[in-house]
């Protein structure tokens, strides 16, 4: 049998295959020699007439009325006429009776055949009662004696959000207990909105802080201008001028007050003199991306800056080259430790982190080494200060002021390619070409700023 059937197949197969077209039952083939042309030029036109309404051409460069097998016999009557067109339509539509309807509608009655779902099979109704899952008996005698609560709070935990409304699910999630009234069919309606108080506007006196930050006020260390609207071009460029001369103000926030590039290149002048400044902020205003990198580059000069933030400009987008412009200039600051600003491309995003890590992580090291040392970063830094207290803490004080005889460093590889030398009091970090740290002696006596803030050697 299994020869016979594959023997079958294969005629059946090869019949299919080598199967002549054919219409309307009969063999197309001898057709295949017969000529067309000559036919088509026996015929009168009264044939071919009849022969065109049998066969669409299928040509679009033909008019409609000439591709489909109707044809209007009537005269024309002249040329097209909308008006009376279209009262002639409303005038038939008015004057042709509605058909009427042979049964009138009843509520309730159904009219003719109601479908009838058709019958299972009697296979699938068995192979469904078999199923069944052995849970054990504390799983079954615990589901068995659940609340309706406690089985809704089981379907949110496993996910199943088909079988629950959202106020159900939340409520679960955050283990607020069940609304009331609502089970398993319950309706979610609309709650009520949370109204919550507007922020207060900001009551900052503009001309009374230019003038404290004119006299170098101790007291002002932040000044916050957030959300000023009606601060007029005069007024910051004699605030950035002031900003030179002033050695109290760390913190500076200009979020959303209209800083143009007028303004803001004026204020990277300013930065770069600046002797305390901290953290700036200018987010939320209209600075270009040319001037954003303007910004940056008058951090270099500015070695007192730690945080810097400037999202959300005029431009959304800051492009390639003005992303990579900004990479470059924040992996030669050494003193930045945190940027604000959205980066667009993967590999200027990783590069800045890198760098502003390592920048903390030398901060760190660096205070390890040598706990007795002023601190290489402003008191406002809280976070770096925390841990920095507490390292001290732990660290023993030296019991005079004298240099202390040098500690044995163990050598091991430094990322950031500084060489520690030397110990006691003595700090000078140099480019190490091996990129690993050397004990040494003594070198130069390290050179700080009436701030206690370390300033590198330059030649």
């Amino acid at each position: 049998m299994a020869i016979t059937d594959d023997a079958t197949s294969a005629t059946t197969k090869t019949t299919t295959l080598t199967t002549p077209a054919k219409l309307y039952g009969k063999d197309l083939s001898e057709y295949d020699d017969v000529d067309v042309e000559s036919l088509l030029a026996q015929l009168s036109p009264e044939e071919i007439t009849i022969l065109a309404k049998e066969v669409d051409p299928d040509d679009n460069f033909l008019p409609p009325d000439q591709r489909n097998s109707y044809e209007c016999t009537k005269e024309a009557t002249g040329p097209l006429n909308r008006k009376q067109l279209i009262e002639h339509i409303n005038k038939q539509a008015i004057e042709t009776p509605d058909q009427p309807e042979f049964e009138p509608f009843v509520q309730g009655k159904v009219r003719g055949k109601k479908w009838v779902p058709p019958p299972r099979d009697a296979r699938d109704i068995e192979a469904e009662e078999q199923i069944a899952i052995d849970m054990g008996e504390e799983y079954e005698h615990a589901l068995n004696d659940a609340t309706q609560e406690e089985i809704i709070d089981l379907a949110a935990i496993l996910g199943f959000h088909s079988m629950m409304n959202q106020d159900q699910y939340h409520a679960s999630l955050l283990n607020k207990g069940q609304p009331v009234g609502l089970g398993w069919d319950g309706i979610t309606k609309s709650t009520q909105q949370k109204l919550f108080p507007m922020d207060p506007p900001n009551n900052t006196d503009v001309e009374e802080s230019i003038k404290r930050v004119k006299d170098d006020d101790s007291k002002l260390i932040d000044l916050n201008l957030n959300n000023i609207k009606n601060i007029s071009d005069e007024k910051l460029e004699q605030l950035f001028a002031a900003l030179p001369q002033n050695e109290h103000l760390e913190v500076l926030s200009l979020t959303n007050v209209g800083l143009t590039d007028k303004t803001a290149l004026l204020l990277a002048a300013a930065i770069e003199k600046s002797k305390t400044l901290r953290v700036l902020n200018v987010e939320t205003n209209f600075i270009s991306p040319p001037v954003i990198v303007k910004l940056v580059q008058a951090l270099l000069k500015c070695h007192t800056i730690e945080e810097f933030r400037a999202s959300n400009q005029r431009s959304a987008v800051l492009g390639n080259k003005i992303e990579m412009e900004i990479t470059d200039l924040v992996e030669k600051n050494s003193s930045l430790l945190r940027l604000g600003l959205h980066l667009e491309f993967n590999d200027a995003r990783h590069r800045v982190a890198a760098h502003l890590q390592r920048n903390i992580d030398r901060i760190f090291r660096v205070q390890k080494l040598k706990p007795n040392l002023p601190k290489l970063i402003l008191p406002g830094n809280m976070e770096i200060e925390r841990d920095l207290v507490a390292y001290n803490r732990s660290a023993t004080p030296s019991p005079s002021p004298s240099p202390q005889p040098p500690a044995d460093y163990e050598v091991e590889e430094d990322p950031d390619n500084m060489v520690i030398r030397g110990g006691g009091d003595a700090f000078d970090p140099e480019v190490d070409p091996d990129n690993m740290v050397v004990p040494g002696s003594r070198s130069v006596t390290p050179n700080y700023d009436d701030e206690g803030v370390y300033q590198a050697h330059t030649n």
